[in-house]
């Protein structure tokens, strides 16, 4: 049987499901969803009116492709979230778990890149920007745990897989795509110059990402996230001896591109980019420059800080892995 939840901008459709009820859909304009604990069901023949059931399941592909949804909140009575629940789901932001065992499918948050944060209920806020980059940057389902999400071995296994990730070769891949014909033929996708630009990029995502969020994050493994950004910043040649092990250390530029292109009015990924000194003599008027009149406030930051730091740092030196 199927029952109807009106919500404030659209209704869900759910359906008996084992011991309590399945939302099987969603059809509306909600921007914040709150799916309900429970819900009355009518009583069937010769029950009592007044009956209500507790919603334990987000069923397959049941809030697919909704694009207005950018924070759902899940009850304390959910036991599974069925295969792709949210996929493409590409406005979603935020999503609130109870700190429970769930089952959870393959591909819940398939192509949702701008989910930041998947929030537990009772868990440290660093927490769900970890829990959430564990199925968008990290590909690992495996850590999508809200039980144990932030506990130390978690957090282990997670740096883990970040630095596998940071340590692999840029051009790992690419041939695979080339010769499976993954991309077409002479597109820009299939240029090796862009393969390796976005793999960079994406480890500069995961970078920034980490350090904004460092719970439990060891002094060593903090040194090398903040010098990966620094080597893939254009300007940043006065550098140490680890700089110049590397070729061409200056023309990578993936850090300013990611803040500039995606992060402009998030004041703290332009506070951490000045930070650990990406920002410098070298590179102040292109970057000033290509800033234009996008984002005034980072704009006014980077200002400040010129006339306030720039050319007063010892920052390569306070680096040092040794």
């Amino acid at each position: 049987m199927e029952y109807r939840y009106v919500l404030k901008e659209g209704v869900l459709t759910l359906k008996d499901y084992k011991k309590g009820l399945e939302v099987v859909s969603y059809e509306g304009e909600d921007i914040y969803l709150t799916v309900p604990e429970k819900i009355p069901v009518e009583a069937g023949e010769g029950g009592e009116d007044g009956l209500e059931k507790p919603v334990i399941s987000i069923g397959k592909k049941a809030m697919l492709s909704r694009k207005s949804l950018r924070r759902v909140i899940l009850p304390e009575t959910i036991e599974e979230v069925g295969d792709w629940a949210f996929a493409y789901c590409d406005a979603l932001r935020e999503v609130v778990l109870p700190e429970k065992e769930i089952r959870f499918g393959k591909g819940i948050f398939r192509e949702c890149g701008r989910v930041k944060s998947v929030s537990v209920r009772g868990k440290h806020q660093d927490v769900g920007a970890l829990l959430a980059a564990a199925v968008t940057l990290l590909d690992t389902p495996y850590l999508f745990t809200p039980v144990h999400c932030g506990e130390e071995d978690w957090l282990r296994q997670w740096d883990a897989r970040m630095l596998q990730l940071l340590h692999a070769a840029d051009q790992d891949g690419y041939s695979k795509m080339v010769l499976c014909g993954e991309e077409d033929y002479g597109s820009k996708e299939n240029n090796l110059d862009y393969f390796l630009n976005q793999k960079r990029k994406s480890k500069v995502r995961i970078a920034f990402m980490r350090l904004l969020h460092p719970l439990g994050l060891k002094d060593t493994v903090k040194k090398e996230l903040e010098l990966y950004l620094l080597e893939h910043t254009a300007g940043c040649s006065a550098s140490p001896a680890a700089f110049l092990e590397k070729e061409n250390t200056g023309a990578l530029d993936e850090t300013w591109q990611v803040l500039g292109s995606e992060h402009g009015e998030d004041s703290e990924y332009y506070k951490l980019f000045t930070q650990i000194g990406c920002l410098r003599e070298e590179n102040f008027d292109r970057i000033l420059s290509e800033t234009g009149e996008n984002y005034p406030e980072m704009k006014a930051w980077f200002l400040k800080y010129k006339e306030e730091e720039i050319g007063y740092t010892d920052f390569f030196e306070a680096l040092s892995l040794d």
